[in-house]
């Protein structure tokens, strides 16, 4: 079972280019449900005694403990996904999980900042101004809401990633696929700022072409990043706690509040489904509004 798993992981990685974290999710719930087996003889045991019995059992004993609605669907979606593998790779006879329900998920609106809280969150700490660290948070803030880009696509930016003149950066974004985004004139000057001031100063031999580096110089992890985040958003009164993905939803929400097409908003975003954008439609209710009133004859 565990050659079997290290060929699916192969699998998941290079041929369906899946992110690391969804390997390891997936992974994961694998592991923990089958365990440990020699061979692919004893892997084809192994799966050929699985029953959709035994996978519905495996969901409602979660439930049991409380496991949430967004991870059942995971695992379903996880084990119907092996199984679909295993099948064609020939290290299962039959799938079980054909019948298998994968439990619906209730969309949640996501929570997002006003125009005047983002305008708020987003003011320079005059306190050690010229400090790196300081230089180097400010952008962070700026380019996640100035682009609406995830948090692991900004610490995955290379200075060639970032065009100053045009204020355009280049992101990978989910599944390898590149796309260009704009930022403001605020990201640029925070930009020119970090760059001038804030990165020489942290800059060493594991810098690399990292644009945004941590205390030791290395790449910026994505927690630093959320830490950085969730600090600046809790210094200001009134404000919803908030990460980096709040920020992103703000950015998507003030964008179409602003007027922008939604398959503008889908390419910035990096949404492979214009359905995923549309959930921000729900939160920009005064804009449709404000539309109604100007063309309809009895706005």
């Amino acid at each position: 079972m565990a050659e079997a798993l290290a060929q699916y992981e192969r699998h998941l990685r290079f041929e369906r280019n899946r992110s690391p974290n969804t390997v390891r999710a997936y992974l994961g719930d694998l592991r923990a449900y089958f365990g440990p087996a020699s061979d692919n003889a004893a892997a084809r045991a192994v799966l050929g005694s699985v029953t959709i019995a035994d996978l519905r059992g495996w969901l409602s004993e979660m439930t049991s403990e409380g496991a949430s609605r967004a991870t059942l669907a995971r695992r379903a979606s996880g084990m119907k996904t092996f199984f679909d593998w295993a099948l064609r790779g020939g290290l299962a006879e039959h799938d079980p999980t054909v019948r298998l329900a994968t439990p619906k998920l209730r969309k949640a609106l996501p929570h997002v900042l006003r125009q005047d809280q983002a305008e708020q969150a987003l003011v320079p700490v005059t306190e050690h101004p010229d400090r790196p660290a300081q230089l180097r948070d400010q952008l962070v803030l700026e380019l996640l809401y100035g682009t609406g880009m995830r948090v692991g696509e900004l610490c995955g930016l290379d200075i060639d990633d970032v065009d100053q003149a045009r204020r355009l950066a280049t992101v990978l974004g989910k599944g390898d696929k590149q796309r260009v985004v704009p930022f403001g004139a605020k990201a640029a000057e925070a930009l020119s700022a970090w760059l001038q001031g804030g990165r020489p100063a942290l800059a060493g031999p594991r810098s690399g072409a990292a644009l945004l580096l941590g205390a030791r110089g290395g790449r910026l992890d994505q927690r630093t990043a959320r830490r950085v985040v969730h600090a600046r958003v809790a210094k200001e009164p009134d404000l919803p706690d908030l990460g980096p993905h709040g920020l992103r939803h703000s950015a998507a929400t003030h964008l179409l509040e602003g007027g922008a097409d939604l398959r503008v908003v889908q390419e910035i975003l990096g949404h492979s489904s214009l359905a995923t954008t549309q959930i921000y439609t729900h939160v920009s209710v005064e804009r449709i509004r404000k539309v109604h009133e100007q063309a309809h004859p009895r706005g």
